[in-house]
């Protein structure tokens, strides 16, 4: 067999190994695009807790600063100010505290990829394959011959060895 056969079982078997790690690896395109995913939908959830904190701080400081806030906070619990007359009515709800929505819980998820391995191996397969084919080809055309049965056919002009007297 010649070089370029040799290179050419190299070639494959890298090629093999370089496509499954570059789409399918641990480093692979398909990994990223997870990755970028995840990262938009924490992002997404971040700018939305940061929306509840800066309610939460605005509502904050008016309670402590603003009078009349803490006026009808304090109405919404029932309580009167000195000169008001508490009316009671029936059938209403009582007063219920307001509930935050403080976002759901987000959990890493690892990517899923296949293992460098897995692509080693399948490269290594491959690889083999192609050697094995290059072998039968060559086998078939009759460049490597088998066993010990070596027919020998001389063509052109015979030549004897003759003692010189």
């Amino acid at each position: 067999m010649k070089r370029a056969k040799y290179l050419t079982v190299l070639f494959a078997g890298t090629l093999v190994y370089v496509a499954l790690s570059l789409c399918f690896g641990r480093n692979s395109v398909k990994c990223y695009s997870q990755m970028e995913e995840q990262k938009r939908i924490v992002s997404k959830q971040k700018a939305e807790i940061q929306n509840i904190n800066t309610e939460l701080t605005l509502e904050l400081n008016a309670l402590k600063n603003d009078m009349a806030v803490i006026a009808a906070y304090a109405r919404k619990m029932d309580y009167v100010s000195d000169g008001e007359q508490l009316v009671k009515i029936t059938g209403l709800k009582p007063y219920q505290n307001t509930l935050y929505d403080t976002g759901a819980v987000i959990h890493h998820q690892s990517p899923e990829y296949v293992s460098e391995k897995l692509c080693k191996l399948a490269g290594i397969c491959v690889a083999l394959l192609v050697l094995v084919i290059l072998l039968a080809n060559d086998i078939r055309k009759g460049e490597i011959v088998l066993g010990k049965n070596k027919k020998v056919l001389v063509t052109g002009v015979p030549v004897y060895n003759v003692p010189l007297t």
